[in-house]
C-alpha cells in the first residue's frame, strides 16, 4: 500500500512538473541565418523580441549565432548574458546576493551576477580576530551582453569575441553538440 501511495506521489509530482515547464518562459527562434536564431538590424543589434512579452515570462532565451544567451527582466531592468554558467547550465533562479542580483547554478550553487557576469563567493579572512564570511569577487566570469531598448523592441549587441571569458568553453561546446554535449 506504501508503494503504491509513493508512486501515486511520483506520478502527481511529474505531472506538476510537466505544467510548469509547459507553461513556463517560452525561448525565441527567430528566423535569420545570419545570426543562427535571432534577427540582425541594419544597425548591427540584434533583434530578441517585444519589450512586454519579455516583461510578462520575466526572461526569454533565444541563440545568436548558434550561441544561447537567456535576456531577463528583473526589478525594471533587462539583463543579457550567456545561457549557459561557466561550468555548466544555467536554471533561471535569480537570487539577491549581497545586493546584487545573481543567477544560481542548481548543480554548482555558483553565483553570477546579472549586472557584470562577476562570480561571487562567500569566504573569510582567517587573520581575522573573530573571521566572519563575506560576500567577494571571483572576477568577471559570464560574458554579458548589452541590452538596448527601441520602440518596445529588445535588442542585444553581438559578442565581442576579442576578450574572453570561462563561460566561452560551455557556450562553444553546447553550440557544437547541443545539450547531449554538456553532460552535468
Amino acid at each position: 500500500m506504501l508503494d503504491l501511495i509513493i508512486l501515486s506521489l511520483h506520478f502527481f509530482i511529474c505531472f506538476l512538473i510537466s505544467i510548469a515547464i509547459w507553461y513556463g518562459p517560452k525561448d525565441v527562434d527567430s528566423h535569420s541565418s545570419s545570426t543562427g536564431g535571432a534577427e540582425m538590424e541594419s544597425n548591427g543589434l540584434i533583434f530578441i523580441g517585444k519589450e512586454e512579452d519579455i516583461k510578462k515570462s520575466q526572461r526569454i532565451t533565444a541563440k545568436i549565432d548558434g550561441r544561447e544567451i537567456v535576456v531577463f527582466y528583473h526589478e525594471g531592468k533587462f539583463h543579457a548574458l550567456d545561457s549557459r554558467c561557466y561550468r555548466k547550465i544555467f536554471a533561471c533562479v535569480i537570487s539577491d546576493i549581497d545586493g546584487q542580483a545573481c543567477i544560481v547554478c542548481p548543480w554548482h550553487k555558483f553565483k553570477i551576477t546579472l549586472e557584470t557576469g562577476e562570480g561571487l563567493y562567500e569566504g573569510i579572512n582567517p587573520q581575522e580576530p573573530s573571521p566572519t564570511p563575506k560576500w567577494q569577487s571571483k572576477g568577471v566570469k559570464q560574458r554579458i551582453h548589452k541590452v538596448t531598448i527601441d520602440n518596445g523592441n529588445v535588442y542585444v549587441s553581438p559578442p565581442d569575441m576579442s576578450v574572453s571569458f570561462d563561460s566561452d568553453y560551455f557556450a562553444e561546446k553546447f553550440k557544437q553538440g547541443g545539450e547531449l554535449a554538456m553532460g552535468k
